[in-house]
């Protein structure tokens, strides 16, 4: 395949002449002469040129790039169908972009001096910069069919790209790390607290079986107190039955202790034995005969005092056969009658604690061992 002949120079936009458009053919500009150029025959491998640097008319760029879309307008045709090579050459000019570029950056302040923008620059950020600008100059000057190679490609960012996966990497390192540590001390507290519930369960359950034990030791404790005072009682009982008797050996028993009725003056001041008229009544223990006789509605009356105080009235006797003196248990003192306010025979028995008032006296009986 034959290779293109080497594009012509094309004027830059600096080279229009007073009116602002591209020099005719024959002008003289100072280089030397110049020769129309057709994109079909001629290569399309753009080659910076030689420019004179001159002043710029307003509106010169439009008016090229006006000149610039005839051009291809002309040279593709309005049907498509021609060739290119059916129609004469057009003049095409194409602008110095790159002229264009280092002209005006010359022209620009430095980013440094800017108010507010030149804090937020280090040192390291223009060497960078620099850095780039030196490697896209290259880039920049050559041909417009050549890749521009980015600083990815040429390593030029690979130390900022590293620092920033290295921040990443130690970010996420301690973000695992704060959440490792966190739920460590998460399951600590958990085992920590689960172990006072247990230890607290434990010594609540100890407590409760040291509660019933003790529960059961006092319930034991007071069956075995029960017991024995039971036995105590019933021993005592037993000893006293061997000196306290029932005054009559056979009996019913009739009108009780505070039993009210029409032939008392008040309630019933004792307890009625009923039995059959010349009954033997006997000491139920032994005491002194302090009173012996008629006592109006008590009919025939004797008082037998004890040791400890108490008397005890046998009343309605039909006789008395001792009237005073040191009687033993089981001595007959008397025998049973109707005297007095009764409706038949029976014996009247009262208890009085110290000679004072009376009271019931089958409890009192009962507590000395007598069973009535």
């Amino acid at each position: 395949m034959a290779s293109n002949r080497p594009a012509p120079e094309s004027p830059s936009a600096y080279e229009l002449d007073d009116r602002g458009a591209f020099p005719g053919p024959g002008a003289d500009d100072g280089d030397g002469p110049w020769e129309e150029w057709n994109p079909t025959e001629e290569s399309t491998r753009s080659v910076r040129g030689k420019h004179r640097v001159a002043k710029q008319r307003g509106g010169g760029f439009a008016r090229s790039g006006t000149v610039l879309g005839v051009g291809v307008i002309a040279a593709v045709g309005a049907s498509g169908m021609a060739s290119a090579e059916d129609r004469p050459p057009v003049p095409i000019s194409m602008p110095d972009i790159g002229g264009m570029a280092d002209d005006l950056s010359e022209n620009l302040p430095d980013a440094k001096s800017l108010p507010g923008i030149g804090e937020l620059i280090s040192d390291e950020d223009s060497e960078t910069a620099s850095a780039a600008a030196a490697d896209a100059a290259p880039a920049a000057s050559g041909p417009l069919t050549r890749v521009t190679q980015t600083s990815a490609d040429t390593g030029g960012g690979t130390g900022a790209g590293e620092a920033l996966r290295s921040r990443i990497l130690q970010q996420a390192d301690a973000q695992q790390g704060a959440a490792e540590h966190e739920a460590r001390d998460t399951a600590e507290q958990a085992a920590v607290q689960q172990a006072a519930t247990e230890a607290a369960a434990h010594q609540k359950s100890a407590e409760k079986a040291a509660a019933a034990k003790k529960a059961a030791e006092m319930e034991a404790k007071r069956k075995a107190e029960e017991a024995a005072r039971q036995k105590a009682e019933a021993e005592r009982l037993a000893k006293l039955a061997k000196s306290f008797i029932a005054p009559v050996s056979s009996y019913t028993l009739t009108a009780s202790f505070g039993q009210a009725g029409d032939r008392w003056a008040a309630d019933h001041t004792g307890q009625d034995f009923a039995a059959p008229t010349g009954t033997p009544v006997k000491a139920l223990h032994s005491g002194t005969i302090t009173q012996a006789g008629w006592a109006g509605s008590y009919g025939y009356r004797i008082v037998l005092t004890l040791d400890d105080g108490t008397e005890v009235w046998f009343c309605h006797l039909s006789s008395m056969v001792k009237t005073s003196g040191k009687v033993n248990t089981g001595d007959v003192i008397g025998r049973v009658g109707a005297t007095g306010n009764v409706t038949g025979p029976h014996l009247h028995l009262e208890v009085r604690p110290e000679g004072g008032d009376p009271i019931d006296p089958m409890p009192w009986l009962r507590d000395h061992g007598i069973s009535v």
